[in-house]
Parts: structure tokens; C-alpha cells; sequence
């Protein structure tokens, strides 16, 4: 729902773990959050949320009171979950208002 997102509370890094039914193929990782400076995307093939491996981290662009749009093309990339850290903000808030993960 775009009536709703996810809030950090304050401090960094910040991050959350999205968990896939059994491992699968990821070809994009989009993301829309507000006021991230930087983000890490780490993945786990693992049948539990454990032993991470870090695949991107990127500086995002600020957009003042708009979303920040990115997107992540994974070529052969497999994961059964992906961890997000916010490691640094424009502010001492962030938003994270969609994550979208393409693949099979």
C-alpha cells in the first residue's frame, strides 16, 4: 500500500530482512524510501537469516519531498533473504515506503 512505509527510529545503521519462501533468482531490487544516504543490500542463501554476504552499497541522490527511486539489476543472483542497512541519512529519519524484487 502507498499509504504506508516503514520508519527508522533514530540512529544508525538501521535495517530489515525480507525472507523468501525458498531460495530464488533475483534479476532487480527496486527500492523507494526517503531521505537514505547510504544503503547496503546483503543476501543469504541460508535456510535461516544467517551468514550474509554483501552485494551492493550505494550513495543515493537526496530529492527534497520526493521519493528516491532506485533500482539494482542482479544478474544470476540467488537469495532466500535480503537484508537492507540504512548506514546514514540527510536526516535523522528515513522512510522506506516499497521494496520490489523481480526474478523466479
Amino acid at each position: 500500500s502507498s499509504e504506508t512505509f516503514w520508519t527508522t527510529t533514530g540512529m544508525f545503521p538501521q535495517e530489515f530482512i525480507i525472507g523468501f519462501p525458498k531460495c530464488v533468482k533475483i534479476s532487480k531490487v527496486a527500492i523507494q524510501c526517503y531521505l537514505v544516504r547510504t544503503l547496503r543490500i546483503e543476501r543469504s542463501v541460508s535456510k535461516d537469516p544467517v551468514g550474509f554476504e554483501q552485494c551492493i552499497e550505494k550513495d543515493l541522490q537526496h530529492t527534497e519531498g520526493q521519493l528516491q527511486m532506485e533500482e539494482f539489476l542482479l544478474p544470476d543472483f540467488q537469495a532466500t533473504y535480503l537484508r537492507f542497512i540504512i548506514k546514514s541519512a540527510f536526516d535523522h529519519f528515513v522512510s522506506v515506503h516499497r521494496v520490489m524484487a523481480e526474478g523466479t
